[in-house]
Order: structure tokens, then sequence, then C-alpha cells
């Protein structure tokens, strides 16, 4: 079973989607992680984000990994623990944009879709009821005013140390939202057959226990 949650920046798809893999027994494939580890890398690299040959000729060389440690997901690039470095402030500026580009969109999808083969998942993203599975099970898009959303990051940044301003965080995300929904590949967009859920003024967990009553009445129709 494929479970896609799609929606903007700081519509808390990272948290609820932990929380309900958690719940269900789902494996839980972080796809924004996989777009910031390629970001990650072409800062390494000293790459300009215009030069998409070379950002291209990275690709095969990424291996990326999740793993599970005393019940915290950790990201994997190459070997290294990356969970903390790909939520930089150099990774936030760039991840938008690095994701936009068609090589890495389209090497990326299929390496999600290998990931998730033969697996019950749990996937959150920009696309994935659109473009990585337009045919997943459940598809649910959460949204949220970008005020809160912003908020939301602001707040998140400074638990994990990471020093930006509410005004950067907001503009940041406004940017992301506008990069994101003219991708020509992989747009942020509902998908057919979505069911909306607006976080704006709900908790977390009365997000999580929405979506997770919307699964099982899927579960249960099947």
């Amino acid at each position: 079973m494929i479970v896609a949650i799609d929606g903007p920046a700081g519509s808390g798809k990272g948290t609820v989607t932990k929380i309900l893999a958690d719940r269900l027994g789902l494996i839980n494939l972080d796809t924004g992680a996989t777009y910031r580890c390629v970001a990650l890398m072409v800062i390494k690299n000293n790459y300009n984000i215009d030069d998409v040959k070379k950002i291209e000729e990275l690709l095969p060389n990424i291996d990326i990994e999740f793993k599970r440690e005393n019940g915290e997901e950790k990201v994997i690039l190459n070997g290294e623990d990356v969970t903390k470095e790909i939520r930089s402030k150099e990774v936030n500026k760039i991840v938008s944009q690095v994701s936009a580009i068609i090589p890495v969109r389209l090497y990326m999808a299929e390496l999600q879709r290998k990931m998730a083969k033969g697996k019950d998942v749990i996937m959150e993203g920009r696309d994935i009821g659109t473009y990585v599975f337009p045919n997943a099970e459940v598809k649910i898009y959460l949204d949220a005013d970008v005020e809160e959303r912003a908020r939301r990051r602001y707040k998140e940044n400074k638990e994990k140390g990471i020093e930006m301003s509410y005004e950067e965080v907001l503009e940041n995300i406004k940017k992301r939202d506008e990069n994101d929904k003219n991708k020509k590949i992989g747009a942020l967009k509902i998908a057919e057959g979505a069911i909306i859920v607006d976080t704006t003024s709900k908790t977390i967990k009365e997000v999580a226990d929405e979506i997770e009553n919307i699964i099982k009445s899927h579960v249960r129709k099947d």
C-alpha cells in the first residue's frame, strides 16, 4: 500500500508522516530528504546551481539510506549521517531550485519508486500523488496559510539550532511555494482524488488522527 502525502513547506507533512508510520507500521520514505541530499552535494562540490551538467553527473554517485536509531530517523548520505546538515540555511536556499532540475527530478523519482517497491509505505513530498505514485491507494494534500507555515518552520529551526529570523523563513517559504508550483515536472498541486486537510488551526495530533481515520477507512473498503 502507498500512502501519498503532498503539500507545501511547513504544512506538517514530515511530522505527521513520521507519526503515522509509527502508528500504522508503515515505512516512511522521506522524499524531500533525497532532494536535500543532492542540494548538499552541490554545496560540498562548490557547483553553481545553473550548472545542470555537473549536477547531473553527481547523481549516480549519491547513495541515500534511511535508518532508525534510538527512536530517531537518520539520513545517511554516502555513509555519513547528514540528518542535521541537510536542514541547514544553505541547503534551504537552494533545495527547491535543485529539485526543479529535470534530470534530478527524474532520477530521484525513479529512486523513490525503487525504495518503495513491494513495501507498505507512507511518503511525503510535493508530487508523490501526482507524479511519483499517481496510483497511490491513499492521497492526502496538507495545507496551511503561509504565515502559520513560516511560524512552524521558524520554531523547528530554533529547536534544531538553525539560526534564521522569522522574516527570512517567511520569505524563503514564499519563494519555495512559487518555485514549487511552477516546476516543469513534479509541480506542487492537488492530486486527482486527494483529500485536502487544512492544518492551520489544528494540532499535529488532530491532523494525524484525521489522516489515520482516512487510511483505515480505505483499508476497510478493500
